[in-house]
């Protein structure tokens, strides 16, 4: 890497070499990546403690999507950041948002739980999510552009890959903490108050990340851009309102960003949820794999942005793509057979079917947990849901009650429409009694076997996704960079990253698992995906150009 090894004099600004300036903005950056993955990861726990009056199944779906608010708010920051950093500077826009993303961070171990002020524990939660969403849309387009624009053409994706491993060193950080955390004050007391500990730690690493920041300089081509007197700038105005860098927003965003969200937040994410909360894999032989899978792939994301600068960003990200288009369903069927061999094992021999009418079934979510969901069909279904089983449904006739049928046993549920609670909650209770026995009957386990869990065969098809994650966001930043000129490139960049990974991206894991909530099919949430990934894979082919090696002073010119 003889980048590397530019001296501080060579820096058109008389700042620190580019070693310095790659460190600094990958520490921050890993550090704010630190901060929102503690949250994904502790989201069963974080249900528990803030969403405690609510079914189980509602209470995990409300946590993630209290984890995706954190996503829906980035590109608010993004055009607020935007701005800052193309009017004021990149500096001083990503000191700001390292710190209002920490003291967020920091503020969510203090909050105290559903079971000490009730609803406003909830709501207390969503506000510090949000703060952290809205400093973390300006953080990464801050440290992308900061880079790019100190390094040479012909190592511009290299240099930036440094910034795209922040994501994987940020959950290798995150998932670090937790497991050593567990190990140390044990199972008990970290899902009773250790859980608590990864958000106070931030303090100490907000602090060493802005006293390394504090130490760079302003970036060289914003300062040219500055000397040659661009003072009358209207980054709003020249990005979105101009067909010249308005439609490289939109490419950005269908042709790339879209893909992002769909293809990284399935492969880091979604496999967590679906083995922890779908496969009933132990937690921490989840958070071992997914730490494992992490290390593993966090220099392919350097590989992949160096191998842009021989072969071009374009044909790098497409195979990444095209990797997870193939990958997705073929991948999540392999990872059950892989992970809990005993389920696959048990649907095959005895697959599950609702008969009901379908009038009387409703979808299993209830954003306010006051829905009764007292029909026949939904306490069966709901069993089923909380109990991670596929099942197939087959419409009755109007007005019969609804029947599961495992294999060759069907049992029958309960009306539970004219009782009051207390009755209701006999009836719930007897029925999942009497399907969790035919269930067990069939074979289907209510825990995956540890001793049949396939670690070598897991690992393999999670690194699977991984390589097509890297592929795609190894060579992103430099793509990005290269689409738009320096007057508004923070603001143009930093919009379609913040959509893509923030709504397709950060409410993946809710919308996917509410699908197969819906469904019944365990797989069918990976449409999800798929559907935003095909659509990218058509964008980048047709509209997307080639960037690699342009200069970063003439563009738009």
């Amino acid at each position: 890497m003889g980048a590397d090894r530019i001296q501080a004099s060579d820096q058109p600004n008389g700042g620190p070499g580019l070693r310095t300036v790659v460190t600094a903005s990958a520490a921050g950056t890993a550090f704010e990546w630190y901060d929102f993955f503690i949250f994904g990861s502790l989201a069963t726990i974080i249900a528990r403690h803030f969403y405690a009056e609510v079914g189980e199944t509602t209470g995990y779906i409300l946590a993630l999507l209290t984890f995706g608010v954190g996503f829906v708010v980035r590109p608010l920051g993004a055009l607020v950041f935007g701005w800052f950093g193309d009017r004021t500077g990149r500096k001083t826009t990503f000191l700001v948002t390292i710190t209002l993303m920490g003291g967020a961070t920091v503020t969510i171990g203090l909050l105290p739980d559903y079971g000490q002020i009730n609803v406003a524990a909830p709501i207390l939660l969503i506000l510090m999510r949000v703060l952290q969403g809205f400093a973390l849309g300006g953080e990464y387009g801050g440290a992308a552009i900061y880079v790019a624009e100190h390094a040479p053409r012909e190592r511009r994706g290299l240099m930036t890959g440094w910034i795209q491993t922040t994501a994987a060193l940020g959950l290798i950080g995150a998932l670090s903490v937790i497991l050593i955390t567990r190990a140390v004050v044990g199972s008990e007391a970290f899902d009773a108050w250790g859980w608590r500990i990864p958000f106070l730690l931030s303090a100490l690493l907000l602090a060493v990340s802005l006293w390394i920041r504090m130490k760079l300089n302003e970036s060289p081509a914003y300062v040219r851009m500055e000397a040659e007197g661009a003072a009358h700038r209207a980054p709003y105005r020249e990005a979105f309102a101009t067909w010249k860098n308005g439609r490289f927003v939109l490419i950005a965003l269908f042709g790339i960003m879209i893909a992002q969200g769909a293809v990284w937040y399935c492969g880091y994410f979604y496999t967590r949820f679906f083995m922890e909360r779908v496969l009933r894999v132990d937690v921490a032989t989840v958070d071992q794999l997914v730490l494992a899978i992490t290390v593993a792939s966090a220099l392919m994301y350097v590989f992949f942005a160096w191998l842009s600068d021989r072969v071009g960003r374009k044909p790098v990200m497409l195979f990444g793509m095209i990797l997870a288009l193939v990958a997705f369903f073929p991948g999540f069927h392999a990872l059950t057979r892989a992970a809990n061999p005993a389920l696959a094992e048990a649907q095959a021999r005895a697959p599950v079917t609702v008969v009901a009418d379908p009038s009387t079934c409703a979808v299993q979510f209830d954003p306010v947990g006051k829905a009764a969901f007292s029909s026949s069909c939904d306490i069966a279904k709901a069993v089923l849901s909380n109990a991670g089983v596929s099942y197939d449904n087959v419409a009755a006739p109007a007005g019969t009650s609804a029947v599961v049928q495992v294999g060759g046993t069907r049992v029958a549920s309960v009306e539970g429409g004219q009782l009051d609670d207390a009755a209701l909650k006999a009836a719930r209770t007897e029925v999942e009694a009497r399907i969790k026995a035919a269930l067990l009957e069939a074979g289907y386990p209510e825990r995956a076997d540890p001793a049949r869990v396939n670690l070598p065969a897991v690992f393999g098809i999670l690194m699977i996704f991984m390589v097509a994650a890297t592929a795609l966001y190894g060579p992103q930043a430099a793509a990005l960079v290269e689409l738009f000129p320096t007057r508004v490139r923070y603001t143009a960049m930093s919009l379609p990253y913040n959509i893509g990974t923030g709504w397709v991206g950060g409410l993946l894991p809710a919308a996917s698992f509410a699908l197969v909530a819906w469904s019944g099919n365990i797989y069918f949430g990976l449409w999800y995906s798929v559907a935003f990934t095909l659509i990218a894979v058509i964008v980048s082919l047709i509209w997307l150009p080639e960037t690699r090696g342009r200069d970063l002073d003439t563009i738009g010119d």
